[in-house]
């Protein structure tokens, strides 16, 4: 069983910034996904464990970064140029495939941190 423990979520207002965090052990595939108010769950980018492999779903594609330090157990999302439509629950992801990760069908999961944008 892995923990995953996520922070940095907050209010920002639209144009700025947020890093969020999310530490687990283990040698796992990571990602995130985000939940809007009345809407399903959606992809927003993974990483594999090595951190050679990335994916980003195309609607926030050029404004965030995924990122890990595998030494500090931590993956990271760093949220640039953020619209009013990025405010969601975002929850961290882990698996042992990335494609599964991708896919949504992992085993593991944060019990998400709220990012509200102002506009």
């Amino acid at each position: 069983q892995v923990q995953l423990v996520e922070s940095g979520g907050g209010l920002v207002q639209a144009g700025g910034s947020l890093r969020l965090s999310c530490a687990a052990s283990g040698r796992y595939a990571m990602g995130w996904f985000r939940q809007a108010p009345g809407k399903e769950r959606e992809f927003v980018a993974a990483i594999s464990w090595s951190g050679s492999i990335t994916y980003y779903a195309d609607s926030v594609k050029d404004r965030f970064i995924i990122s890990r330090d595998n030494a500090k157990n931590t993956v990271y999302l760093q949220m640039n140029s953020l619209k009013s439509e990025d405010t969601a629950v975002y929850y961290c992801a882990a698996d042992h495939s990335t494609s599964t990760v991708v896919a949504g069908n992992n085993d593991y999961w944060g019990q998400g941190t709220q990012v509200t944008v102002s506009s």
